[in-house]
């Protein structure tokens, strides 16, 4: 089954009151490319989830963002005691050098901004196993969107296929007039030079001549590989299969343009690779 690298998942949860979103995205890639932005608290988590990404998605450059969204929650803080009492032993001998009343010296000190801190979240392993589960939602999600993408592809794929078989029918019937229409060229060039022939000698040339220009080999070959294309399809994680096969499509075009010698199946040849390059294109994408 024919997958895309290129796909899109989210999912959300719920973590000690804090809205966590996490959003998947996957493009082509040689080999496996992750890129995690994760809060810092779960950092030490990139190795794990690293493994997961492998057995799950196999390829792709892949970004994963997980954020926290805090805004509706109340901020857990704490009073950051050290800091106070040197604001409150600074602000009292500040006060008597100067000889003011620091009666009000206390709310002056709850009001300075480093005197209450966030309180430091721990790491939990229950916590940890609601985002991982929230993780793979997401992950599910994009391998969705990878399965549907994977069949307009497949689609476009098995449509162009059906152009170049269409062209190697085309090829078929024009190479059947092809050699006996050479050989009379042949016959009459030569004439045109001796006015007697070694009719043995000639057929002999002939023989040579078309055995050369031959492409039977050739067209038999296109065919088994367009057929073998078609049934690999149907393998998973089939991409780079798929981009050796469409190689060997590509050598066997290339033999039959130059060994036809002719330039209306130099024309249909032109063509089928057209095609074969839009399909090596797809190809770029296919898991």
């Amino acid at each position: 089954m024919i997958k895309s690298m290129t796909g899109f998942g989210k999912a959300n949860a719920s973590i000690k009151g804090k809205k966590i979103s996490v959003e998947a995205r996957s493009v082509n890639s040689k080999g496996l490319d992750t890129n995690f932005r994760l809060p810092n608290l779960y950092r030490e988590k990139e190795t794990e989830l690293k493994n997961i990404f492998s057995e799950k998605l196999k390829r792709g450059k892949i970004d994963l963002t997980v954020s926290m969204d805090i805004s509706n929650e109340e901020k857990q803080i704490s009073l950051n005691k050290v800091v106070a009492k040197k604001h409150y032993a600074e602000l009292k001998s500040l006060c008597k050098e100067l000889k003011l009343d620091d009666k009000e010296m206390l709310l002056a000190i709850l009001r300075m901004p480093d005197v209450f801190k966030p309180e430091k979240e721990e790491f939990s392993d229950k916590s940890w196993k609601i985002l991982l589960s929230c993780i793979i939602n997401a992950i599910a999600g994009l391998d969705k969107f990878r399965i549907a993408e994977g069949k307009a592809l497949e689609k476009d794929l098995r449509k162009r296929l059906g152009v170049i078989n269409n062209l190697l029918d085309r090829v078929e019937e024009m190479d059947e007039a092809r050699i006996p229409f050479i050989k009379e060229k042949i016959r009459k060039q030569v004439a045109e030079l001796t006015e007697k022939i070694d009719q043995n000698r000639f057929e002999q040339e002939i023989i040579y001549y078309a055995e050369k220009l031959d492409i039977t080999e050739e067209k038999v070959r296109l065919k088994t590989h367009c057929d073998y294309f078609l049934k690999t399809m149907h393998e998973d994680e089939c991409g780079r299969k798929l981009n050796f096969i469409s190689q060997e499509i590509g050598r066997e075009i290339n033999t039959i343009g130059s060994k036809a010698n002719d330039a209306e199946i130099q024309k249909v040849v032109v063509q089928m690779k057209d095609e074969l390059e839009k399909i090596k294109e797809q190809l770029n994408n296919v898991l």
